[in-house]
């Protein structure tokens, strides 16, 4: 798969598994496995983009005397959701045209 595409579906990916409820970085990890294998370094590098983009907010919560970092997603963050299922679709499209026409 090209890199930038990869990229953004993994970005959306992670916004996807915050986007009923907070979580943790372990926990996405372990709620995308049956979808995509993530890296802890490539999780948290998502997440400081994700971060930057304004997409998601982040809040530490102390846990088990630990600082544990909670992310939510923002309207921002939702707004890439829908985005990228109108930028898939077109995807979708091109796919077909392709696949159609390399029956030929």
């Amino acid at each position: 798969m090209d890199a930038q595409l990869r990229r953004g579906v993994l970005d959306v990916c992670v916004l996807v598994a915050i986007k009923n409820k907070d979580s943790y970085g372990y926990k996405i990890i372990k709620d995308l496995k049956p979808v995509v294998e993530l890296s802890e370094s490539t999780l948290y590098t998502i997440l400081k983009r994700l971060e930057e983009g304004k997409m998601l907010i982040v809040r530490s919560v102390e846990f088990e005397g630990r600082l544990r970092k909670y992310y939510h997603i923002t309207q921002r963050g939702l707004k890439r959701i829908e985005d990228f299922k109108d930028e898939w679709e077109e995807l979708m499209r091109v796919y077909s045209f392709i696949v159609e026409e390399s029956d030929l």
